[in-house]
This record gives C-alpha cells, sequence and structure tokens, in this order.
C-alpha cells in the first residue's frame, strides 16, 4: 500500500489546500459566525459527505483510465497538470476579499448539512481536482488503485475535517483576523499557487 512518508506528504499538502481562502471554507466560517459553532460543524460534515461521493467516482473511474491504455494516462496526466496550472494561476492573481456573514435566512441545522453536500456533490471542480490530485500520490505497482485512491481520499477528507471544524469552532475570532488582515488572504492564496505548481510538475512528469 502507500508508504507512510507519501501519505504524511498527501495530508500535509491538503491541509495547505484546505487553509487557502474558498467558497467552501468561507461558508462555512460565516455560517459559524452567524449561527455558532454547531452550524459551522454541521456544514463541515455536509461538505465532507460531499466529498466521499467524489472520492468513490474518482476511484472507480481513475482505476479504470489507469490500466485501460498508455493514451488515456497520458491524457488525464496532462489534463490535470493543465488543471493544476490553471488553479495556481488563479491563486497568483487572487485578492483579498471582504468575508460578510450575511443576513439570516431561517436555515435550520439540517439544511446547512444539506446545503454542504449539495454545494459538494454539485461541484464539478471537485472531481475534476481530485482526478489532477489524488493520482500522483498512487501507484500501481503498490496495489490496487481502487483501494489507494479511496485511502487517499479518506485522508484528503480527515485533513478536511480538521481544518474546515477549526475554522468553524474559531469562526469569530477568525473572521474579524482576516477581514482586518487582507495581506494575509494574499499570503495564504500564494502559498496555494506554489502548491499547484508543484503539483502540476509533478503530475506532469509522472510515468505510468
Amino acid at each position: 500500500m502507500i508508504p507512510m512518508e507519501t501519505l504524511v506528504a498527501f495530508f500535509m499538502a491538503s491541509m495547505l489546500l484546505g487553509l487557502a481562502p474558498g467558497p467552501d471554507n468561507i461558508f462555512v466560517l460565516t455560517q459559524s459566525a452567524l449561527r455558532g459553532r454547531t452550524a459551522g460543524l454541521l456544514v463541515t460534515l455536509g461538505l465532507c459527505t460531499g466529498l466521499v461521493v467524489h472520492t468513490t467516482a474518482v476511484a472507480l473511474g481513475v482505476a479504470v483510465i489507469f490500466q485501460a491504455s498508455a493514451l488515456a494516462f497520458t491524457a488525464l496526466k496532462l489534463f490535470g497538470a493543465g488543471y493544476l496550472l490553471y488553479l495556481a494561476w488563479h491563486a497568483f492573481r487572487a485578492s483579498s476579499e471582504k468575508i460578510s456573514a450575511g443576513k439570516r435566512n431561517g436555515m435550520g441545522y439540517g439544511m446547512l448539512y444539506r446545503r454542504g453536500i449539495v454545494m459538494n456533490v454539485t461541484n464539478p471542480k471537485v472531481s475534476i481536482f481530485f482526478l489532477a490530485f489524488l493520482p500522483q500520490f498512487a501507484d500501481p505497482a503498490r496495489g490496487a488503485l481502487t483501494l489507494q485512491m479511496l485511502l487517499l481520499g479518506g485522508v484528503f477528507i480527515v485533513s478536511t475535517i480538521l481544518v474546515f471544524g477549526s475554522i468553524a469552532l474559531l469562526a469569530g475570532s477568525i473572521g474579524q483576523w482576516l477581514n482586518r488582515s487582507p495581506k494575509t488572504q494574499v499570503v495564504m492564496n500564494r502559498v496555494a499557487g506554489v502548491v499547484f505548481l508543484g503539483l502540476a510538475l509533478k503530475l506532469a512528469t509522472v510515468k505510468r
């Protein structure tokens, strides 16, 4: 199976990407700041439930593609590297955003959980990102690719729970901090850009 050092590297990269300001973690932050920690944690669980769906789909699909042909492998590799470069470009160009909790709209806890699921499952970029991200840490020589993808997806979900859960628990102070420190947002986006560039280079040079 996957060596521990590879899992640690994957976990650290996942943590860094989870910390980069984006629609999901900002939604967790604002809902938790507005409705309390429980609301933020339920949104986090909803988002992670959606990740289970993407992980399963990618695990099954990537295993088939990797075993099909060298052409399919190369096409997926180049597509993934190109998408990661696209993400890096946007991360480097991103500026700070004013975070606003918004207005109360009567959303209950159950609805917040479902909103997290829907937000994640209906976002095709998550599947595309997983297609580009997970295969870099898998190796057919280590055994079944499907199991490796599921393991990596599980590690990614754990990192998401830790990062987003921490944001939910510290929503009040984090919201104030990000609002008054736009430079911090810019730095985090730059860090994410560097991570994306490194992943794109690794993916572009990987061999079947």
